[in-house]
């Protein structure tokens, strides 16, 4: 299936594995690009030595174009940047809007950049700045979220730009493929759904927790770090909620304190990316270290497989899932479910005009 995405970054298929931070490592990304997807190295995690060797071991593996997500806001943004266009991956992906110099010393070299946007006004502005195409999440979408559903959207986005959009937020099947196309959308993007497959690192244990959730334990909370934050309830998130700002702050240090030991992080680094988070947002200070160290929490559950005590960011579609396909798998199946649905729409309509 061609199109403007596919055409874009030299993928055989419309779809793009999101980059999770913890979740979208090597192992994923090749084995998404190899399924004819596009796959998304997750960076915000790694430090600029560990970028290069995943960049590496994902080129070791796999001859399909691929790419990198990074926060635009990071410090060392412009030497991520650098790493991606010496390594020439293909495709720069965004969580944040990035700016103006960073879109075009990309463009530059070649290298397609695709930042992700929540809002309309959003996807006019990186648009304007030279963005190739934009990735439009719904608030079904997992992770932190907004609170306009894709369905509504989407529409708004495609009509408003005339780059290729990317509809991301509740897709996990060859049906909300047709309908995102149906919309105008080039492709769409899935994050739960490459999540749970078996090319996934996540632990068993987790992927367990994930396939056993219905729609209803899929929740958004503010209390992680004071942002909309889609994810399963679990007792972490219970325990955030129900507890007194005291006992947020103490559990926000102790998480503090084991990303300083992991990144090497200052505590000063640590505020101040928190501070950038609260920008125009009323936080407490255990909210903004949080902010500062979500990733920590991400990490207890997608890498140490602490359910109890990680955060588990989820899409609502979690709460339909229940199966652990390899992305080829996956891929193919979605494809062979789009590809009915066309030609039933087709049957129909000529039925229709008999």
């Amino acid at each position: 299936m061609e199109t403007a995405l596919t055409r874009l970054v030299g993928v055989r298929h419309p779809i793009v594995q999101t980059g999770m931070g913890w979740v979208a490592g090597p192992r994923l990304v090749s084995a998404t690009a190899n399924a004819g997807a596009l796959g998304i190295l997750a960076s915000a995690t790694m430090t600029l030595d560990q970028l290069r060797g995943a960049v590496r071991e994902v080129r070791s593996r796999t001859d399909a174009p691929f790419g990198v997500n990074l926060r635009a806001d990071a410090a060392d943004a412009g030497e991520r940047v650098r790493i991606m266009i010496e390594e020439g991956v293909r495709v720069a992906s965004f969580a944040l809007a990035p700016s103006a110099g960073l879109i075009a010393e990309l463009k530059e070299a070649g290298v397609v950049v695709i930042p992700s946007v929540g809002a309309r006004r959003h996807a006019e502005k990186v648009a304007a700045w030279g963005a190739d195409a934009v990735l439009v999440q719904g608030g079904e979408g997992g992770g932190h979220t907004g609170e306009v559903a894709t369905t509504v959207l989407l529409p708004q986005v495609v009509d408003a730009v005339d780059i290729p959009v990317v509809a991301a937020g509740g897709f996990s099947d060859g049906r909300g493929l047709v309908a995102a196309l149906a919309y105008g959308a080039a492709g769409i993007a899935m994050g739960t759904r490459f999540l749970l497959t078996s090319d996934s690192t996540v632990p068993d244990a987790v992927k367990a927790r994930y396939l056993a959730a219905t729609v209803r334990d899929v929740t958004v909370t503010r209390a992680v770090d004071g942002l909309p934050h889609r994810m399963l309830r679990t007792e972490l998130v219970d325990a955030l909620e129900g507890g007194g700002r005291a006992r947020a702050l103490g559990q926000a240090l102790r998480r503090a304190a084991g990303l300083r030991r992991l990144t090497g992080l200052t505590w000063r680094r640590m505020v101040r990316d928190g501070l950038a988070l609260r920008h125009g947002k009323e936080l407490s200070w255990s909210q903004v270290l949080l902010a500062a160290n979500t990733p920590m929490l991400l990490r207890s559950a997608m890498v140490d497989g602490r359910t109890d005590l990680g955060v588990m960011a989820a899409g609502q579609v979690a709460g339909v899932i229940d199966d652990l396909p390899s992305c080829a798998e996956l891929v193919e199946r979605v494809m062979a479910e789009a590809g009915n649905v066309v030609n039933a729409l087709a049957a129909g309509g000529a039925s229709m005009r008999a």
